[in-house]
């Protein structure tokens, strides 16, 4: 592991559509954001909508009939790659907390294994969204020969301290909730408070204050719907919050977000040669394209201009695209009216 200790025999989970072609001539990486599984997509042996069903696909921005797409897991999260709530096989009980300092270069590394299992020496295409954007890049800069194009989506060569911020105040919900144990919780009761807060506080990050203002304004809820509550619960924008709290909470594992978020926080392009210039130079693709939106204040449109112009000084065909999305940084996740022609054109041409 980049910052110590190791992982004995790690499992990476991914999963792929389409069919490949030589040594990797079509193949699509695909990197996640902190919390998705590798099922981008449904598929014959899992039908189940994926977290990215509008873009993969047959006629689709990633057309399976052209492409063979990898979406991975990332290492540290409990979608089937090892992590804090897999078993550690030395001593027959879970990481948790024991789990090594976790980084986005481990994340991206996990990735290059399952290259190699594939028997890929080369790829058309790596892509990452938010957190898998700041993936992708370690991964084009750590396996530089294995070339072919760059597409970023809404990341960032490091985190802004408004981020940073943001995600230590969540973690640090997470380990005040009592039930946390220091990461020793009970499986079957664990820190949901905690994790309902901290994912409240995600989605105000996620998403944008033009898009709550045009969607639910001051609309109120019905008063039985938190009645038990004396101080929150008037308004739908709050049965909003609580909603989307209830759906991620249970389904994700709490000491899994602490190191994958923590992981976001550490990242820094420029420790790869010393600098920033020293990082982009050790990359050796094709072409390369950023995408940022207007309205995203987790990784905003400014990060994505500083990204592009790096990429720019080392990869002549590089492209910038703004998007005018009202719907902040989860925009490329619903917003497939306007990234689905971005995606498609890059992807082609």
């Amino acid at each position: 592991m980049r910052r110590g200790g190791f992982l004995e025999s790690p499992v990476i989970a991914y999963e792929t559509w389409g069919t490949l072609v030589g040594e990797g001539e079509n193949a699509i990486i695909l990197f996640t954001g902190l919390s998705p599984s590798a099922h981008a997509a449904s598929s014959p042996d899992n039908n189940a909508p994926g977290w990215w069903e509008s873009m993969i696909g047959p006629r689709l921005p990633l057309d399976t009939d052209q492409f063979f797409i990898i979406c991975i897991n990332s290492l540290g999260s409990c979608f089937g790659s090892t992590g804090p709530a897999s078993i550690n096989p030395r001593t027959g009980d879970l990481y948790r907390v024991s789990f090594p300092v976790l980084t986005l270069e481990d994340v991206a590394q996990g990735g290059f294994e399952v290259v190699k299992a594939l028997g890929l020496t080369k790829v058309h295409t790596t892509i990452g969204c938010s957190m898998g954007g700041m993936t992708a890049l370690s991964f084009c800069a750590m396996h530089p020969d294995l070339g072919g194009q760059l597409l970023s989506i809404s990341s960032a060569t490091s985190a802004i301290p408004f981020s940073i911020a943001v995600r230590s105040l969540q973690r640090e919900m997470i380990v005040s909730d009592p039930k946390w144990e220091g990461g020793n919780y009970d499986l079957e009761d664990p820190p949901i408070v905690g994790q309902r807060l901290a994912r409240k506080l995600g989605m105000m990050t996620y998403r944008s204050p033009e898009e709550w203002e045009q969607r639910f304004g001051r609309a109120s809820i019905s008063t039985d719907v938190m009645s038990d509550e004396q101080f929150f619960g008037d308004f739908s924008i709050e049965s909003y919050l609580v909603n989307h709290a209830e759906k991620f909470t249970g389904q994700f594992d709490a000491n899994c977000y602490l190191y994958l978020s923590r992981a976001s926080d550490l990242f820094d392009f420029s420790e790869h040669g010393g600098s920033l210039v020293s990082a982009f130079g050790k990359l050796k693709l094709e072409r390369a394209m950023v995408v940022g939106v207007e309205t995203d204040v987790l990784f905003p449109l400014r990060q994505q201009q500083d990204l592009a112009r790096g990429l720019a000084a080392v990869i002549d065909d590089t492209e910038l695209v703004r998007l005018d999305c009202i719907k902040g940084h989860d925009s490329f996740l619903v917003d497939t009216e306007n990234f689905a022609p971005v995606i498609t054109r890059f992807i082609q041409s």
